[in-house]
């Protein structure tokens, strides 16, 4: 069961690659813009995983006591900022993505570079 102890890690091992392949690989733009978007789930879920203290509680003194472990609450709160900062660039993105659907009419990588050399 020791392997199941690190599942959070393998789980972000498999969403970074998986956003980065299709943020690589994929010639359309909406698909690198839901790779990324993967990409970035998988560092938050990281970030959070790695916050985790075995028997640490929230950092609230009740009774004075200060010998408790205590998890810290920054993380969360950065990675909170980081997803609304994310899907406000996934917005920019596919509203780029619109834009150039409408001037080239394709989103397509390589008929967009085909239709830039040719003009």
């Amino acid at each position: 069961m020791v392997i199941l102890a690190y599942f959070n890690y393998w789980v972000f091992a498999v969403l970074l690659v998986i956003g980065l392949y299709a943020v690589i690989a994929k010639t359309n733009l909406v698909k690198q813009l839901i790779g990324l978007s993967i990409f970035q789930g998988a560092v938050f879920l990281l970030y959070i995983s790695m916050n985790k203290v075995e028997g640490g509680t929230a950092p609230i003194f009740l009774d004075g006591n200060t010998e408790r472990i205590f998890s810290n609450p920054l993380p969360q709160v950065l990675i909170l900022t980081a997803i609304v900062v994310g899907i406000a660039t996934t917005a920019l993105g596919l509203a780029v993505v619109v834009r150039i659907r409408e001037a080239y009419g394709t989103v397509e990588e390589d008929d967009i570079k085909a239709q830039d050399v040719g003009s």
